[in-house]
């Protein structure tokens, strides 16, 4: 029987649907061939079992449990198997060098961790560095000298869940670390069903029949929400997909499931629409919900995902700080271009450099108020008291403000120039950038010319990987002529591709320092 005052958010994401008769209704499903489904009983039993398994190795409520872990059936049972048990998990991305998981290990003071196999031989070498570590568990192979996960879960016995508030520590996010070294981001029990309750429910309006495709990864704010909590708020279906994103993998993973809920980011949805033509693919056809965040979605590539599916992309913007999405188009008012306005649940302001409102048409930081906020950073107050600023959070992105409440984006805070003592969007002159028809991506950073002035300088990939002549003078004047001439880059570079981080967003500050 749940425990009314019980605030531990498993007892909602996970043993509720017992409760509630879903206990052989799949909650997870493994994309690959002779691939798992985790049902909600499953999922029940083996989250119940991690507290034991944690007191087997000497851990206590409040340590760390760093999680290098692919997208499995593997993954859900880890995280809320680890709040069940009070130990605070630490989903990190899995594509980093040794340096930031040696970084963030010794950051965390983690005394577990949980790795799939494929990665271990990444992080092997800096293991004998992390003093902290009393257990690595290999998720999904051979453990070697190290404990396997499957061993050690199907031997521990089942535990009830520990008691926890609403407002304590439930688990962290490292930032995905796009402007530099990631930060710890803590967040609390009751934040998981904040999201659910408002982006969730009011603009997703996920469903108990929707099975659910997100290729951004749960180690991601963004997938942890689209793969776990909104599909664990009604009872619904998860795909988990542990590979690379690629438009083959993910037509595939479409095929074999047809999702009605699918949830990209601007690079795939640009890469998918390319490799799309003009026919919509096999899989597409249950399909009525899509949805984008991570960096903001160019007009164009939105325009030709509606021609080809029939679905419109909700494009919204979120922050591992905000834990998902406060800011979005929503069912039948989506408006290209814009990120749309506020989710119910959450305040907005666009303010000045003196954190005055800017006025129609102007260009100001956004901050945002709503109840999924972090409680902070760990170990960086000063970094916590610049961003979290009593209720409100400083988001670090530019926005103009419409008439009609509809906001703008502008770029980073860190990446707006200005030219001629006008500030220029870098985002602007991507977007028209992308909509030439041999330009697959673009970004855009500002660089000095001869006068030690500022002027924007584009990184463009293309469709075809042939240059054709006199392309960088054509692109020049395609950027004259959609947003003004004052506004073109100076300087076009073709490159094969763009640095990112591991959730699509593009790292600018390295093509700052090219």
């Amino acid at each position: 029987m749940l425990e009314q005052q019980n605030g531990n958010a498993a007892l909602y994401f996970v043993d509720r649907h017992i409760q509630e008769g879903r206990g052989d209704k799949a909650a997870f499903k493994d994309a690959v061939e002779g691939g798992r489904t985790l049902t909600y009983a499953e999922l029940a039993d083996k989250t119940d079992r991690m507290a034991a398994l944690y007191a087997q190795f000497g851990l206590q409520r409040e340590d760390r449990a760093v999680m290098i872990t692919q997208d499995t059936v593997d993954f859900p049972v880890i995280f809320w198997g680890s709040l069940k048990a009070g130990i605070i998990p630490v989903p990190v991305n899995t594509l980093l060098s040794s340096d930031l998981y040696a970084a963030i290990l010794k950051d965390s003071r983690a005394k577990a961790l949980f790795i799939s196999s494929d990665l271990l031989p990444s992080v092997e070498p800096i293991l004998q560095d992390i003093h902290d570590l009393k257990a690595v568990f290999i998720v999904g192979g051979e453990a070697g000298y190290h404990h396997s996960y499957e061993e050690a879960i199907e031997q521990a016995e089942p535990r009830c869940p520990v008691q926890a508030s609403a407002d304590e520590c439930a688990f962290w996010l490292y930032s995905s670390g796009s402007t530099g070294q990631p930060k710890g981001v803590r967040h609390v029990h009751g934040s998981l069903k904040a999201t659910a309750d408002t982006y969730g429910a009011d603009v997703l309006g996920i469903e108990e029949t929707d099975t659910v495709y997100s290729v951004a990864k749960l180690f991601f704010a963004y997938g942890l929400g689209n793969g776990m909590t909104f599909p664990l708020s009604v009872g619904a279906t998860a795909v988990l997909f542990p590979g690379r994103p690629t438009p083959d993998t993910v037509f595939n993973v479409m095929k074999g499931f047809e999702p009605t809920v699918f949830c990209g980011v601007p690079t795939l949805y640009a890469a998918l629409v390319a490799a799309m033509g003009e026919e919509k693919p096999s899989g597409f056809g249950r399909l009525r919900r899509c949805i984008s965040a991570g960096e903001a979605l160019p007009n164009e590539i939105g325009r030709r995902w509606h021609e080809i599916t029939g679905v419109d992309i909700l494009d919204g913007v979120g922050s591992t700080e905000m834990l998902h999405i406060f800011l979005s188009n929503v069912p039948g008012d989506v408006v290209y271009g814009t990120s749309g306005k506020a989710v119910p649940g959450y305040d907005l302001r666009v303010v000045d450099e003196n954190g005055q409102e800017v006025a129609v048409g102007e260009i100001g930081e956004l901050l945002v108020n709503g109840p999924s906020a972090a409680e902070g950073y760990w170990n960086q107050r000063s970094k916590s008291r610049s961003t979290f600023e009593g209720c409100w959070t400083r988001t670090g992105d530019k926005y103009e403000k419409q008439a009609d409440g509809r906001l703008v984006y502008c770029g980073r805070t860190d990446d707006m120039f200005k030219v001629s003592g006008i500030w220029v969007s870098p985002f602007e002159i991507e977007q028209a950038l992308v909509t030439h028809p041999d330009v697959l991506e673009a970004a855009v950073v500002a660089a000095t010319d001869d006068n030690n002035l500022e002027k924007p300088k584009a990184f463009v990939v293309l469709q075809c990987q042939q240059a054709q002549d006199g392309l960088e003078e054509s692109l020049k004047d395609h950027v004259k002529e959609s947003v003004g001439k004052w506004k073109y880059p100076r300087w076009v570079e073709i490159v094969d591709d763009l640095p990112k981080t591991a959730t699509g967003k593009v790292q600018r500050f390295k093509l700052r320092q090219s």
